[in-house]
């Protein structure tokens, strides 16, 4: 393998990993609806305010949160939303059929999730 393709196999997978806990999972699926602040994250996951600030820094790192100051507080928003896509395809794999309500509202998918395959019916 080349030096090009590895550091960009090792970047893709710096991402990955940086997704790879149930608590930052819930945060980007939370950011997906809006911007929050780390009180309104710890106060919905019912975690210590350290545990979730590292779990955020964790996800600016990777380039998947961005921040924004606003007076006294620090906002977090989803930098990049096509990762939602990446949980499309993780509960494919899974084979699980994400028809919740949460799916239903997402502004990323338009409400209705991955597409289906056409079928040519002749």
């Amino acid at each position: 393998m080349d030096e090009v393709r590895r550091r960009r196999l090792e970047a893709r997978a710096d991402v990955i990993k940086a997704m790879a806990h149930p608590t930052r999972l819930f945060i980007v699926e939370e950011l997906a609806c809006g911007e929050r602040c780390v009180s309104e994250l710890t106060e919905l996951i019912g975690s210590d305010m350290s545990t979730i600030s590292r779990h955020l820094q964790v996800l600016v790192h990777a380039g998947i949160l961005g921040s924004e100051r606003r007076g006294n507080h620090l906002l977090y928003s989803l930098r990049t939303p096509c990762v939602l896509n990446f949980f499309s395809c993780v509960e494919e794999v899974l084979g699980i059929a994400d028809e919740s309500q949460e799916r239903a509202t997402c502004s990323v998918c338009g409400g209705g999730g991955t597409p289906k395959p056409e079928t040519s019916e002749a």
